[in-house]
């Protein structure tokens, strides 16, 4: 029979002490981790170390980085993690040319502000300079513009709100048809407000109305299909759609007189 070893309570206390001041002792070294790193934490918020370093803004055509930057409030003394992304965005979009917004930080020192700027849709002669007009209606007089054939010209809107109406009506037109178009000119009556006469890149010109211009105008490629490419005239799209045949004596004419 096997003798079974016997171990004293007086040999284990010296290991027990042992086990439990590397226990201690790791928890104290836990604790002065987590203090230390709070305390780095509160020092790094604390100091320059965490504020922006820079500011990129992306997407703009119109409005220039310096006027977005303005719009934010940003600056490097801002806390990186003190901005208020959603409330910069908001605060932005205020401004007519800016569509949507979005504002990303970048760590460890950069925010992007990336813009959607609304759509260029016609360009509007003030005093022989001609300056951009954007589908909402607003018009970019601090900008002065060079027409290139991306957008048509806008004659004779001197009332803001027509203006507004007839950009958002071309923003619904397909680009293939938008860019048909060289040039809108209101031409108001007493029996319609809304008169417009559109002069085609393909020669043609277009009597319509401000009313319900895009809907009627999509049917615009149908009917020049079905016309003699070499007679030109007068596209009228209003209750119905018909073509006019004139000359360049009567043409004028015709337009002053259909309402």
């Amino acid at each position: 029979m096997k003798k079974k070893n016997v171990v004293s309570i007086e040999d284990r206390i010296p290991k027990l002490k042992q086990a439990r001041k590397k226990k201690a002792n790791r928890r104290l070294i836990f604790y002065l981790s987590i203090f230390f790193i709070l305390i780095s934490i509160i020092v790094y918020l604390q100091s320059p170390l965490s504020h922006i370093k820079q500011i990129e803004v992306k997407g703009n055509a119109f409005l220039k980085e310096d006027e977005v930057i303005a719009l934010s409030e940003l600056s490097t003394r801002t806390n990186i993690w003190a901005i208020d992304r959603t409330g910069i965005g908001e605060t932005i979009k205020k401004n007519p040319v800016v569509d949507q917004v979005e504002v990303v930080r970048k760590l460890p020192w950069t925010v992007e502000i990336h813009l959607k700027e609304h759509d260029l849709i016609g360009y509007i002669e003030q005093k022989g300079v001609y300056h951009p007009v954007l589908e909402n209606g607003e018009k970019l007089t601090t900008i002065n513009a060079s027409v290139v054939g991306d957008a048509p010209l806008m004659s004779n809107f001197n009332d803001a709100g027509f203006l507004t109406k007839m950009a958002k009506e071309l923003q619904q037109l397909p680009d293939s048809i938008l860019h048909l178009i060289s040039e809108v000119s209101w031409q108001p009556t007493e029996k319609n407000k809304y008169k417009i006469i559109l002069y085609m890149n393909d020669g043609y010109t277009v009597n319509g109305t401000i009313r319900g211009f895009s809907e009627k105008m999509k049917a615009y490629p149908s009917i020049v299909s079905q016309l003699n490419p070499q007679e030109k005239g007068i596209i009228h799209i209003g209750v119905g759609s018909y073509f006019e045949k004139t000359n360049e004596s009567n043409k004028e004419e015709a337009e002053q007189d259909d309402s």
